[in-house]
């Protein structure tokens, strides 16, 4: 940060780090401090923040809050990543954040750094098309019933079916989709609940609902394929 401007929001971000002690707070400082990406604004703005807390409410009041490990798919900056985490009422084991944009990991690491720092939070770049799945996830089934594959951004693929055929029955899933069509990114919107509910079957549906956003209706479910 350079300008005028920009030194006093970061006195402010440093402050409140300073008064409330906390660790994203002091994370999110570095990383604006570090690199100049002016996507980091989009990714913590007010919608997306929103979002990212009614996952974590929905997933603890349908899934419980203890997790051997949790897979984001499309996890861009790394933001939900640092959301769990920072979350005391989870305890989750580690975090992999995978996005096909190679600009993102360095900065998801930066965004994650107490928990990069402590073994709990890794970024890599993938298209998360080309996983294997059954390999990525396999192990002991015991502690397979404590893994999670989030993909809050299915509205980003073309050929979802595809992606969603290969994730192995039974696996613990939170999706998000939206009905933003403005937006020349999002391919693969859904008007509404039933229809994302008819691209994402599932055997066990733990939550599904929606949040009315300023542009846009957002979607999710959480179950097991």
């Amino acid at each position: 940060m350079s300008s005028a401007k920009d030194e006093f929001y970061c006195d402010i971000l440093e402050g409140l780090a300073l008064y409330t002690g906390s660790a994203l707070q002091r994370d999110v400082l570095t990383t604006l401090s570090r690199h100049d990406e002016p996507r980091l604004g989009a990714a913590l703005n007010k919608n997306q923040m929103a979002s990212k807390m009614w996952l974590a409410d929905s997933l603890l009041a349908s899934a419980g809050s203890d997790f051997s490990s949790i897979l984001i798919l499309g996890g861009w900056m790394g933001v939900l990543g640092a959301v769990l985490l920072h979350d005391p009422r989870f305890t989750i084991a580690h975090v992999l954040s995978i996005d096909v944009d190679p600009r993102c990991a360095a900065l998801a690491r930066s965004l994650n750094a107490t928990h990069a720092q402590a073994g709990r939070f890794e970024a890599q770049t993938a298209d998360m098309r080309d996983i294997d799945y059954r390999q990525r996830l396999a192990g002991n089934p015991e502690v397979d019933r404590k893994n999670l594959v989030i993909n809050t951004s299915c509205e980003h693929l073309s050929d979802f079916g595809r992606w969603y055929e290969q994730i192995p029955a039974g696996q613990l899933l939170a999706l998000q989709s939206n009905d933003y069509y403005a937006c020349p990114e999002h391919v693969n919107c859904v008007p509404d609940l039933a229809t994302f509910a008819l691209m994402t079957p599932m055997q066990e549906v733990l939550y599904s609902g929606e949040r009315p956003m300023r542009r846009y209706t957002r979607f999710m479910r959480i179950g097991r394929k």
